[in-house]
């Protein structure tokens, strides 16, 4: 049996065209994106005081972190395209693999790209002075999506080249924002003392508020913020000299977000009371909110405007990891053979992502942000847990496979990863139990599909 990724077709392939400082670019590019500027509104209302959105914030980072030098071994050993699908695959089985080729198709990329499209159309609201009405604000995330999907259609070194100038205007603007606030904003520190209880909290469910429950769903918040750092995985057979430069990029690029997440959401909290940013509207931003201190009215148009090129940086980059976890999924042929093609001038899977494109478009249209991004994060780190395993595994099942990098740490950073991952997703299902059971839902519709296409390739009950 071929090592699930692997395509079954010599020719059109992949090409391995990122190097390391595209790599580490994609992903800085797909992390930040709509979460460190938005999430802190809902999070003052999970925690309460702005300590708390700051420690939910720490942890979200040290639990992507944990993840990122769990992944590195994996993705050094098998550095194919397609991410968690051939991990999982190596350690539990093709039906396991499918299962998160499912998830990720249709909730986690599908969702994410969705819920990026909508963030970059309310930044665009905020530009406009929230001139847009409710049935532009529903419909344009489609042409939002449209242009991602044509751009992710070129080289994938022209990918690269394109998320490392993305990259470079993302942490300048987090940068900005952070230096803005405390330098020219009329701040106070005693908003860190302050509780966000009497703010208006919009969409923001009584069962997701204070004690453990609340502190979850905090955390659950800041990691759409961090979603994304396992991108480069998606894209491991697509990188130059992967051995080296997929930990590089994972670590690297991982503690260099944490840093700047933790510096511009305290930014935040200097500007603005916490009642204050618990009452912001769901159709604008924190930063946005923030900056409106600081800026003038000329320049609080180009804040907006960064927003959304940040925004859209990381859709970019999502549009480019998810397609290649379809493409895997498909060149094994447990997914319609087409999305499993190459196109021979630009060697992209361009059918498969011509259909994140549409799938995310439908989405889009059919849910709101914050439903997106909780149905998408929830069932992704069911399987970044199982793949926080499958390093344990292996080890066991392949003691003496080569791995050209070790988990620093082992056992016990894969092990915290793992513990939790597991206290989050329980934690996950009493905050936001409607959610948790679409997720485990959807993700067992997977099953009668991949005993459908299992045994038109001839691997059912592997």
């Amino acid at each position: 049996m071929n090592h699930v990724g692997a395509s079954r077709t010599a020719a059109p392939s992949l090409v391995r065209g990122l190097t390391l400082v595209g790599a580490t670019a994609v992903v800085i590019a797909n992390v930040i994106g709509t979460g460190v500027f938005i999430k802190a509104r809902v999070m003052i209302c999970n925690v309460g005081s702005p300590e708390m959105v700051l420690v939910a914030w720490a942890a979200g980072g040290l639990l992507s972190l944990a993840g990122a030098l769990t992944y590195a071994e994996l993705g050094a050993m098998m550095p194919y395209s397609g991410g968690e699908y051939p991990y999982l695959g190596a350690a539990y089985g093709r039906r396991w693999a499918f299962l998160y080729g499912w998830m990720g198709t249709l909730i986690d990329k599908g969702g994410g790209n969705a819920a990026l499209a909508i963030g970059c159309v309310i930044f665009l609201n905020d530009i406009l002075g929230d001139a847009l009405d409710a049935t532009t604000i529903r419909f344009l995330p489609v042409a939002v999506l449209a242009l991602a999907t044509a751009l992710n259609l070129a080289s994938v070194r022209a990918s690269g080249r394109i998320a490392t100038i993305l990259t470079i205007m993302k942490v300048a603007l987090v940068l900005g924002v952070g230096i803005g606030a405390f330098l020219l904003a009329d701040g106070s520190a005693a908003n860190y003392a302050g509780n966000g209880a009497g703010g208006t909290c919009e969409d923001v469910p009584s069962s997701a508020r204070a004690g453990i429950a609340g502190f979850s769903a905090a955390v659950i918040a800041a990691l759409w913020g961090y979603q994304g750092w396992n991108a480069i995985c998606q894209v491991g057979g697509e990188i130059v000299e992967p051995h080296r430069n997929i930990p590089r990029a994972l670590i690297g690029g991982t503690l260099i977000i944490m840093a700047l997440y933790v510096f511009v959401n305290a930014s935040y909290f200097w500007v603005l009371a916490p009642e204050n940013v618990a009452s912001i509207s769901t159709s604008s931003s924190v930063a946005f909110e923030s900056a409106r201190r600081f800026l003038g009215p000329a320049a609080l148009g180009l804040m907006a405007a960064g927003l959304m090129i940040s925004t859209f940086g990381a859709l970019h980059t999502n549009v480019l990891a998810g397609s290649r976890v379809t493409y895997a999924v498909a060149s094994d042929g447990l997914f319609p053979r087409l999305l499993g093609s190459v196109h021979s001038g630009t060697r992209v899977p361009a059918a498969s992502v011509l259909f994140h494109g549409a799938w995310a478009s439908i989405l889009a249209v059919t849910g709101s942000f914050d439903a997106l991004t909780n149905f998408a994060i929830f069932g992704s780190w069911i399987f970044y847990g199982l793949a926080g395993a499958a390093v344990f595994v292996l080890r066991w099942k392949r003691p003496d496979a080569e791995r050209p990098y070790r988990t620093w740490g082992y056992p016990y950073v894969p092990l915290l990863f793992l513990v939790l991952t597991i206290f989050l997703l329980a934690t996950t299902i009493v905050a936001m139990p409607i959610e948790a059971v679409a997720g485990i839902g959807l993700i067992l519709l997977g099953l009668p599909v991949y005993a459908f296409y299992s045994r038109r390739a001839g691997t059912h009950g592997q």
